[in-house]
């Protein structure tokens, strides 16, 4: 297994090489999650272009870290990026690895040269919200809230089809470190990037799934309204995690985005 330690933190990672011209996407995972959530992307894109997932610090095989904001996962991704030498990037991020994604382009700009938000937004949640999660699994741990997080996670018909992989998500959320899972919960809180998204000037993708209980499309929708030129695309029968629930609908958005990108077709929708 590839790991790599930047700045005093171990990170688990897997890259991709790819031969042509196409510029790296990089896939940053969500809350309470580890890179494995990508797994049928990468599959489906691997030799078309390069790739790079990893667990972000505090989650999965990576360290855990001291997380006292986003910050702290935007320098490790910055780190990464340029342990590996990618000088131009596209950063596909799912909830809070969207908020990293925009950490990112707000401090170098330079390196990004687009950018897909799934399933995130300028602000998630409220600060009681946040609160009101971090003392519960503070007290009870997270299985506390696990059934909850996953009935957000993924559609009805999901649950009721894919019990198996219901049972598996419900392991990775909780097993993951519980220091990571409560620093990222306070990141996320404190996180605002409202008037950073009016200042994006890169192509940008913004996706939600039509059931995501977590960040609902409308929310979604509305970081697509701050950034100049984002386009909005909705998955069907999809919850929070649309790369694990319609991996397919997520590689055609994803495939022909970049292809919008090399032919440099507007992307407004």
């Amino acid at each position: 297994m590839p790991f790599v330690t930047i700045g005093g933190i171990t990170l688990h990672h897997r890259h991709v090489r790819a031969n042509g011209s196409a510029r790296p996407i990089v896939f940053i995972n969500s809350l309470g999650t580890d890179f494995r959530i990508w797994d049928e992307i990468v599959s489906a894109l691997d030799g078309e272009m390069p790739l790079l997932v990893y667990d972000k610090r505090g989650h999965g095989l990576s360290d855990i870290g001291d997380i006292r904001s986003i910050d702290d996962h935007v320098d490790d991704l910055s780190a990464l990026l340029d342990h590996f030498g990618l000088e131009k990037v596209v950063l596909c991020g799912l909830s809070v690895g969207g908020m990293v994604a925009q950490g990112l382009y707000a401090r170098r700009p330079e390196i990004v040269q687009a950018m897909i938000l799934c399933d995130t937004a300028h602000k998630i949640g409220t600060t009681d919200s946040w609160n009101t999660r971090i003392a519960t699994v503070e007290s009870k741990g997270i299985q506390e809230i696990a059934d909850g997080v996953l009935k957000v996670w993924f559609t009805p018909s999901f649950h009721a089809t894919r019990s198996a992989e219901v049972d598996g998500y419900w392991n990775m959320l909780t097993r993951q470190a519980l220091a990571g899972y409560l620093g990222t919960c306070a990141a996320v809180r404190d996180a605002d990037f409202t008037e950073a998204a009016r200042r994006i000037s890169v192509p940008t993708l913004c996706i939600a799934g039509d059931q995501d209980g977590s960040t609902p499309p409308d929310l979604v929708r509305s970081l697509a309204a701050l950034i100049p030129g984002a386009r909005f695309e909705i998955i069907r029968d999809a919850g929070h995690i649309p790369c694990v629930e319609q991996p397919e609908a997520l590689v055609a958005l994803i495939r022909h985005f970049i292809a919008s990108l090399a032919l440099g077709a507007e992307t407004h929708g």
